[in-house]
């Protein structure tokens, strides 16, 4: 379990942690008139509805009877971040991956894949949780779902309709990517140690059961700094764009750079500083600001 003195950001809210990109990319698509209502009145409730069935029928449901270990770390995650924990599933899966689900705000969930759990430590397995919280906190439920049901669509269309939604699932998906970069910052407000996150990144990229415990996350992050010195020409960053176009995250290498300056930041030490208040891991926040 871990232990140790936590920062509780009470009060905290969206705007104060979130990247530049997701903040510009965000409010692009808030401008579009009746898109967020759109998508929740037509698909929240019944959506929420059919994955808390499947979730319940073939996934775990962590709490504090059922694999208390992580449903502790979901609670103090939450509670740092100021905001009410969702229901926690661990899904048997071999890929790694975890995702989170919130329309109206009534069943919001996260799931953990079991092949994720398998090659991170507890810390690490806590910034993920922290990340997903992220996407509550920001609220980008809304916009993940659009941007899943364009990227399905974009098969099932005529070749005119086809070639919109492939427009618009562009634009999702560069969304997507400024989306993931503010969820990053949340699970380091939660680690509160910037190797702990980057250490998630580079077991991401290339790590396994065997493999995780043996990885080098300064050799990793002397990796990080060769990409993005090779990135700065044309031809490096014709080649970056290349590479992340058509993907919903941004490459590992650059999201732990993204991660290492934020950490020693001005932004994030006012935020620090301005914290309302300090508890250890078994104190509770007395906020109550929550996103539903």
């Amino acid at each position: 379990m871990i232990i140790g003195v936590k920062h509780y950001f009470t009060g905290l809210t969206a705007d104060q942690f979130r990247h530049p990109l997701d903040q510009e990319a965000t409010a692009a698509l808030r401008r579009l008139p009746g898109l967020d209502l759109l998508v929740r009145s037509f698909l929240g409730s019944t959506a929420e509805q059919v994955f808390q069935f499947n979730n319940l029928a073939s996934s775990i449901l962590v709490g504090d009877r059922q694999l208390p270990h992580l449903h502790h770390l979901l609670q103090e995650a939450a509670q740092v971040l100021d905001l009410t924990p969702p229901d926690l599933y661990i899904q048997q899966n071999p890929v790694p991956n975890a995702y989170t689900f919130a329309m109206r705000g009534q069943k919001p969930f996260m799931v953990i894949h079991t092949a994720l759990v398998e090659i991170l430590t507890e810390a690490e397995l806590q910034a993920v949780m922290a990340h997903e919280l992220g996407h509550l906190k920001c609220e980008h439920g809304v916009y993940l779902t659009l941007a899943n049901l364009l990227m399905l669509a974009t098969n099932a269309l005529p070749v005119w309709g086809s070639l919109l939604s492939r427009s618009l699932q562009n634009q999702m998906l560069a969304w997507l990517r400024c989306a993931e970069l503010s969820c990053d910052r949340a699970a380091f407000l939660v680690s509160q140690d910037p190797k702990i996150m980057m250490s998630v990144l580079m077991k991401l990229a290339g790590g396994s059961p065997s493999l995780a415990p043996l990885l080098n996350l300064d050799a990793f992050m002397e990796q990080a700094k060769t990409y993005e010195h090779l990135s700065q020409n044309q031809l490096g960053q014709l080649l970056q764009e290349t590479q992340t176009t058509q993907l919903t995250h941004p490459l590992p290498v650059v999201r732990a750079q993204e991660i290492w300056r934020w950490a020693s930041s001005q932004e994030y030490s006012l935020l620090l500083q301005n914290r309302d208040s300090v508890y250890n891991h078994e104190g509770s926040s007395k906020g109550g600001w929550r996103n539903w």
